[in-house]
């Protein structure tokens, strides 16, 4: 199997600004595809491997659940294996993979460091990588199209402040996950791009930035982010991913201070759905559209088992979810 070296060049590539999202979703940028549903014995006689994230996390259960309904749909036998966030556990999956062997895996393990190791230890086939760049050894990569996820929601954060507040802000706090590597550079990266496009660039004494995008990590941190801003209302907090904003709301909800913040989010997964839509400071979630990463991982890394040759870049379209749009794109939505 080949080495990919153009990973990082491939990403970062220029991007428009997206403007403001409303009921549809944004015009592709390069590297953007359709979903393309699996066909119906287009897998048969195929063995394929998927390291999951962590089916704990939403996020992670909505992309294993789609690959595996797709899976089954092409007629495949899938194995899954689930990191728990954990590098060893991943890599262990790898050396399992390599025991079974798979004819082609989908990687969504989210230690970017481990990736030459791991890459190292599993049968030499076919790799997709999703959302996680998985160095040296990932055929083509499917997810999130980096920048342009955190630009989508970064400027209808600014488009809302420019409005509302003629752009002036207290503080803007970036709850980021460190360990993704350059994903999180370039989704961080692009909140603010987005937000600078409309409201210029940030000052550097207002911007924070935390190793918290998780959870957990923002129950830790947000308390004593808001204790080192008493008496402001107008807080700009953006995360990775939902789970951070969840934690950042929590946080700031037992110290009476959730009405001074303003969020944005990216996934947009089906366990944030009654949050967005029932709060009116969840300004923005960037949709990846988890419950259908299937519809492009699996039948392009069937084609790669079968020798064709795919795109490199396999991003998803995004849009901006808020309260007011969230319907139109998921349809109802019971609270």
């Amino acid at each position: 199997m080949k080495t990919v070296s153009k990973a990082r060049a491939g990403i970062v590539s220029a991007l428009a600004i997206a403007a403001l999202v409303g009921s549809t979703l944004v015009p592709a940028t390069a590297g953007q595809y359709e979903f393309r549903p699996a066909k119906a014995g287009s897998g048969k006689g195929i063995t394929i491997g998927m390291i999951g994230l962590d089916d704990a996390i939403g996020f992670g259960k909505d992309v294993h659940d789609s690959i595996a309904r797709e899976a089954k749909k092409a007629g495949a036998k899938l194995i899954f294996c689930d990191s728990k966030l954990d590098a060893a556990k991943a890599l262990n999956c790898a050396k399992t993979f390599k025991l079974k062997k798979v004819q082609g895996y989908l990687n969504f393990q989210p230690v970017a460091s481990a990736s030459a190791a791991i890459c190292k230890a599993g049968p030499q086939v076919p790799i997709i990588a999703i959302d996680i760049e998985q160095d040296p050894c990932q055929d083509a990569f499917m997810g999130a199209d980096n920048s342009y996820a955190g630009e989508v929601t970064g400027k209808a954060l600014g488009n809302y402040f420019k409005k509302t507040f003629n752009c002036q802000f207290d503080s803007f706090i970036s709850l980021e996950d460190y360990g993704v590597g350059i994903a999180n550079e370039l989704r961080m990266g692009g909140y603010r791009s987005g937000f600078a496009s409309v409201c210029g660039a940030i000052p550097a004494d207002k911007l924070k930035k935390y190793d918290a995008g998780r959870l957990d990590k923002a129950l830790e941190v947000m308390p004593a982010a808001l204790t080192t801003l008493p008496g402001k209302s107008k807080i700009i907090v953006v995360a990775i991913n939902d789970q951070g904003i969840q934690g950042a709301f929590s946080a700031a909800k037992q110290v009476g201070r959730e009405k001074d913040i303003y969020a944005g989010s990216q996934g947009a997964e089906k366990s944030v759905w009654c949050d967005i839509k029932n709060n009116d400071h969840w300004l923005g979630a960037t949709a990846y559209f988890p419950e259908r990463y299937g519809e492009i991982v699996v039948p392009y890394l069937i084609d790669l088992i079968k020798g064709k040759k795919v795109p490199f870049q396999l991003k998803v379209k995004h849009v901006a979810i808020n309260g007011a749009n969230i319907e139109k794109n998921f349809g109802k939505i019971s609270c």
